[in-house]
């Protein structure tokens, strides 16, 4: 299904092994907050880079938890909803691989994942639009 996302402004730790140290760039971020309740983290994949990601709060302050920002373009996006994650988690890049296969995909901006509950996640390959496109846009 073609969804429309908005930009999001994100806090993220960048895996240092491309998406095989997904595991451990979300330890990291999720070790600078006391509780993960109402928040909502992504997975951002582009260009060899995996980003653990979480949207950034009113009440957070990015530079005193020494985190880097960014901003997850927004535009159209093709949704993929994955059941039981956590056990599929080597099928995630080939679910990305097998829509790129199908839909026009956008190599200008990343290819992410919406972590809904420890059950569901999302996944959003980005499409072409006649609009033109942007990468993830570096903050401060």
């Amino acid at each position: 299904m073609e969804v429309t996302l908005d930009d999001m402004e994100v806090m993220y730790v960048a895996a240092e092994s491309g998406p095989e140290g997904a595991e451990q760039a979300f330890d990291k971020l999720e070790s600078h907050f006391s509780t993960l309740r109402g928040r909502k983290f992504y997975g951002t994949y582009q260009s060899g880079e995996y980003r653990a990601c979480v949207v950034i709060m009113p009440e957070d302050d990015p530079s005193s938890l020494g985190l880097n920002t960014c901003i997850i373009p927004g535009g159209r996006y093709i949704r993929k909803k994955m059941k039981d994650w956590l056990e599929r988690i080597p099928e995630i890049e080939q679910t990305f691989v097998s829509l790129a296969k199908q839909y026009p995909s956008d190599p200008e901006r990343p290819s992410i994942e919406f972590y809904r509950s420890q059950k569901v996640l999302i996944l959003f390959l980005p499409v072409l639009s006649s609009e033109g496109s942007h990468g993830l846009l570096q903050g401060g």
